[in-house]
């Protein structure tokens, strides 16, 4: 088991006929989510419990047929201890 989950958000960028395609990838695979889509894009979260199957993630969704990229844009791993933990209050400037 590892020791580190690992949460990233990714931007797909797609043909217009390529959407039906991602939203069927991203059901089929329960780590991602889709949390917006647009004009030919996507923003798709995802975690996973290694940075390999992240990798192996993005490749898939970039061999989809109509999709053009898939741009990790956000990547943090943390223990399951320490995902777990309160947050403080965020002390605002």
């Amino acid at each position: 088991m590892s020791s580190e989950q690992h949460i990233s958000s990714l931007v797909v960028l797609h043909r217009p006929d390529a959407l039906r395609a991602v939203q069927s990838f991203a059901r089929a695979h329960p780590s991602l989510q889709i949390a917006a889509h647009g004009d030919c894009r996507c923003v798709v979260l995802c975690e996973t419990d290694d940075q390999r199957a992240v990798m192996d993630l993005i490749d898939g969704m970039g061999d989809l047929p109509g999709v053009i990229s898939v741009s990790l844009i956000y990547h943090h791993a943390e223990s399951p201890e320490e995902l777990d933990e309160p947050v403080g209050p965020v002390a605002h400037t």
